[in-house]
């Protein structure tokens, strides 16, 4: 009978020990997070502090807006704890498949983030009073340009000056149409729910670039061919991103990125929580350590890409530190003009005046 009741208590203990066991493994197993983002945007060495410091294992999932989108869409928000959309193609998505959940900003130290960025990212991602992201990597196009031309170029539309023709190249795509747009004294962002009065802006720019056509050396359609022709001369006033016109300064200080005078068009990769998040937690510690100073320069020192991080430009790499703050001082910076959302419908006119223009004689 005592060995009975030994027995028994050996196999409650044994039960017991294995249910604590258990428990420990799923708690140990929940300590993950789960990031689907860009490449560069999750430096090894970043990613190793993250993990020594709070415990949590990062598997992180290289990825583009179209896969991000797929991946998500479906699962039906499942799969990933964390993910960085454009902030451009959150509010559509949400709205048909539902695959984000509102950010808690409580749980967001915004006291380490730009005002202005964080505001414009607000405006894009809000959906019947949520907002669905919080701002992490940016950047913008505008114009690149030799000072040989500096004092003639300083917005979109200066690229038809007389004094730069045959010398000047930019793509034929919309961020074009939009920034002619605004350098036109128009705001095209302004009339996207306006179809007509859309259609009458991209009427005027389309004019606007058939006549320029004579100043361009060439419509560019790759970054590398941009480069080349901008490294050789060939070219000296281009719109294009601000990470080539800093590669290009670091190459030659003759050459520099410049914020247009009428903004230049920015994009914001964000952080958004899938619906079906499994750590939610660890995805809020994780947006909070990045966008550390410190930690937010070593993910611009590897992406080329600037953060959100307030102050962040102090630890960057010197030479990309001073091209940017040569670009973008704070009148700049909150002068940008951030993509909305496209309404439906919108990128087929658009295509019609690339077409027209690229046809022209």
């Amino acid at each position: 009978m005592a060995r009975s009741s030994c027995s028994t208590r050996k196999h409650a203990v044994l039960l017991s020990a294995a249910l604590a066991t258990s428990v420990f493994a799923s708690a140990a197993a929940a300590e993950e997070l789960r990031l689907i983002t860009w490449g560069g945007y999750a430096p090894d060495d970043v990613v190793a502090q993250f993990e020594k410091e709070t415990g949590i294992d990062v598997q992180v999932t290289l990825s583009n807006n179209e896969d991000m989108i797929s991946k998500l869409r479906a699962t039906g928000g499942a799969g990933f704890d964390l993910a960085q959309p454009s902030q451009d193609r959150i509010v559509g998505v949400q709205r048909q498949f539902n695959i984000y959940k509102p950010i808690d900003f409580s749980r967001v130290n915004t006291d380490q983030l730009q005002p202005a960025m964080v505001k414009a990212t607000q405006e894009s991602t809000e959906l019947d009073g949520e907002y669905y992201g919080v701002p992490s990597v940016w950047g913008t196009s505008g114009l690149i340009v030799h000072n040989s031309v500096a004092d003639v170029v300083q917005d979109y539309t200066d690229l038809c000056d007389p004094a730069v023709a045959g010398e000047v190249s930019y793509r034929l795509k919309r961020p074009t149409l939009i920034g002619f747009a605004f350098a036109m004294g128009m705001d095209p962002f302004a009339a996207y729910d306006d179809r007509d009065k859309y259609q009458s802006i991209l009427a005027k720019v389309q004019e606007k670039l058939i006549d320029c056509k004579d100043n361009v050396k060439t419509y560019w359609t790759g970054g590398d061919q941009l480069l080349a022709l901008l490294r050789t001369g060939e070219v000296k006033a281009a719109m294009a991103w601000d990470a080539g016109g800093w590669k290009l300064n670091a190459e030659n200080p003759e050459i520099r990125f410049v914020a247009p005078e009428s903004g230049a068009l920015g994009w914001i990769d964000t952080f958004a929580i899938p619906r079906r998040s499994e750590n939610e937690e660890a995805a809020y510690k994780w947006i909070n350590f990045v966008m550390q100073p410190e930690i937010a320069a070593r993910i611009t020192n590897e992406s080329g890409n600037f953060t959100a991080s307030k102050g962040a430009d102090e630890y960057v790499k010197p030479a990309l530190r001073d091209a940017y703050r040569e670009s973008f001082d704070e009148a700049a910076i909150n002068n940008i003009k951030w993509y909305p959302p496209v309404p439906p419908g919108l990128e087929t006119l658009e295509g019609q005046v690339l077409d027209t223009v690229q046809a022209a004689n």
